[in-house]
């Protein structure tokens, strides 16, 4: 998904999407610029701004993302926006960087598609592949030689893994041991917003 100047997107949203401009460097720039981000007048502007906060922090495109929406909406006896997150946060791009195995979910997806990844000891180079409870994600063991891997025991010590998700050091390997909560207060973006965005 081709995004276009982070700095620029993020402004534009109003929120702080993408991992670098969840820096101090960004807030001092979003500063000097002065000029506020843009505020819908509209419920469907509205709507629309959530939509595409959701897009851009997963880096999902927007035929892939109405998808889920429609599958979110399509389960029954299931919270719809809890669905949706779910959809969203197991994807295993997001995996890996929820792990900490990847400093943004862009380099995350690199190392999917790169063929680093494996699930369940078998070779995943999809992205969008929905990883599932008490399946094992690990790291290919040829790919620690290579630098990108160089630190992987001293960054993964320092990282707070979600809930859902359980990492063996020893073995260097995650588990899935639940499922993803959705949290409003938790997050960027409103997925009620969302489902009635698509719902009109």
């Amino acid at each position: 998904m081709i995004t276009g100047p982070r700095y620029k997107i993020a402004r534009r949203l109003g929120a702080n999407i993408y991992e670098k401009t969840q820096t101090p460097k960004f807030a001092l720039r979003s500063e000097r610029k002065g000029k506020p981000p843009y505020r819908p007048r509209t419920e469907y502007g509205t709507a629309m701004l959530e939509k595409q906060k959701v897009r851009f922090t997963y880096g999902v495109g927007e035929k892939q993302f109405k998808k889920y929406v429609k599958e979110a909406v399509a389960k029954k006896g299931v919270n719809t926006v809890q669905a949706l997150f779910e959809r969203l946060e197991t994807r295993l791009d997001n995996v890996v960087y929820r792990l900490g195995w990847a400093p943004t979910r862009l380099a995350a997806r690199q190392m999917v598609t790169h063929g680093h990844i494996r699930v369940d000891n078998k070779k995943a180079s999809v992205p969008s592949y929905i990883v599932t409870q008490k399946q094992v994600i690990s790291v290919r063991e040829a790919s620690f030689k290579k630098p990108l891997f160089k630190e992987f025991d001293e960054k993964t010590k320092t990282v707070q893994v979600p809930a859902w998700l359980a990492f063996d050091h020893e073995k260097k390997a995650a588990t899935v041991t639940g499922k993803p909560q959705w949290n409003q207060l938790e997050n960027l973006f409103n997925l009620g917003n969302v489902i009635e965005f698509y719902s009109r």
